[in-house]
């Protein structure tokens, strides 16, 4: 039942006391002049409006939640910068003019239509002020046309600056200017529950489109395209077209670029995104110098396996550092695989991906380091030669 029920008391002196002896008072007759009664009438008035408020401002504060956000002139009148918790009006408010509606155009050909062109759509995310967006790989991988629309409704074309294949990751320059970045937040203090707000354009075609739900899970490793990503699991509504969005925290700063969907007429609540700390240190590669550059890697996937759940996924029940895929033409020679726990590199314990991948950052392209494993529960060392990350750009 709602908090808003109202229960009307009837006043009935004769009925509750029946029983008792009646004593009746004669008034004395009233004289009430045309002016007192102007007075009294205003009086009523102010008592009436008064009573009025305060009963509508109780209503407004028992009703639940409606079914509709309304953003007020003061939630859009934000600081970006802000690190306090904010509405979902307010989150969509500081990010809805930063995210932007992407279409492509490539040429295709099929043995009834022969050559045509093929349309695509998605979503991209501004990073700089100047034009930069990021979006994902598969989003406009193949196009040879891209325009990015803003929430305004204004369209560009849109010039590729480089890609990151790897990671699904691409960047987009336009040419304009005071555009509105977002924010980048952070997944370190993420939390399965936390609020996330998702914001693109799903179908392709409801550009500023935004959806809400929780984190789900962190750490999920899914296979898209051939790798293995360590992502960002959320059951904020995510549909074809979403794919380099935003998501958002509770703060309303970036903490991932939507990537995927798992599909099926009988799968919902299951959208993905690259966490923030991946994307960031790629995005600010490509935009610097169009291409991933001068970043040694090992070429292994790694993640974190700090769950007893994930670690059955894999077949062990001890938590650490694992290798998930191992992609580089250097790792797969030297005899790293699946399922390697990865204690040390050279003398250095490793406890987590970040700190595994820093470590290997501090080497250049073309160093050799040393990777003690556990597999099989017995310790292997193995020596692998870092490679340029640039050689799987394409």
């Amino acid at each position: 039942m709602d908090n808003n029920d109202f229960k009307n008391f009837e006043n009935n002196a004769d009925a509750e006391y029946g029983t008792e002896q009646t004593v009746t008072f004669e008034k004395p007759p009233s004289y009430v002049t045309k002016k007192a009664f102007v007075l009294l009438l205003i009086l009523t008035l102010i008592v009436g409006a008064g009573i009025g408020y305060l009963i509508g401002n109780s209503i407004s504060a028992q009703s639940g939640p409606t079914d509709f956000l309304q953003i007020s002139d003061s939630n859009r009148s934000l600081d970006k910068a802000t690190n306090s918790e904010l509405s979902i009006q307010q989150i969509i408010a500081k990010n809805e003019n930063s995210v932007v509606e992407i279409s492509t155009e490539s040429a295709a050909t099929d043995s009834w239509l022969g050559s045509f062109i093929k349309e695509g759509a998605g979503s991209g995310v501004i990073v700089k002020s100047n034009g930069y967006i990021v979006t994902n790989n598969h989003v406009i991988d193949g196009s040879s046309k891209n325009i990015v629309t803003l929430l305004s409704g204004k369209s560009y074309d849109a010039t590729l600056v480089g890609t990151d294949p790897l990671n699904d990751l691409a960047i987009l320059k336009i040419d304009a200017k005071d555009l509105d970045p977002v924010n980048f937040g952070t997944t370190t203090d993420l939390v399965v529950g936390d609020l996330s707000v998702a914001i693109g354009n799903p179908l392709g075609e409801l550009g500023g489109t935004a959806t809400t739900g929780i984190i789900s899970a962190l750490n999920r490793l899914i296979e898209i395209d051939g790798s293995t990503l360590n992502l960002i699991q959320t059951d904020a509504a995510i549909n074809p077209g979403n794919s380099g969005g935003g998501l958002f925290n509770q703060q309303g700063n970036l903490i991932g670029i939507v990537i995927a969907k798992s599909g099926g007429a009988n799968i919902e609540g299951l959208g993905f995104a690259i966490p923030i700390e991946t994307a960031k240190p790629i995005i600010e590669d490509l935009i610097d110098n169009g291409k991933i550059t001068n970043r040694p890697i090992a070429g292994i996937t790694i993640a974190d396996i700090d769950t007893e759940n994930l670690a059955s996924q894999l077949g062990t029940n001890q938590l650490g550092v694992y290798v998930i895929e191992v992609t580089g033409k250097n790792a797969k020679k030297a005899g790293l695989k699946k399922g390697d726990h990865v204690a040390y590199l050279d003398e250095t314990p490793i406890t987590s991906s970040d700190q595994l991948i820093k470590e290997i950052q501090k080497h250049k392209i073309g160093d050799t380091v040393t990777f003690t494993v556990t597999r099989d529960g017995q310790k292997t060392e193995v020596k692998v030669v870092l490679e340029d990350a640039s050689n799987y750009n394409n």
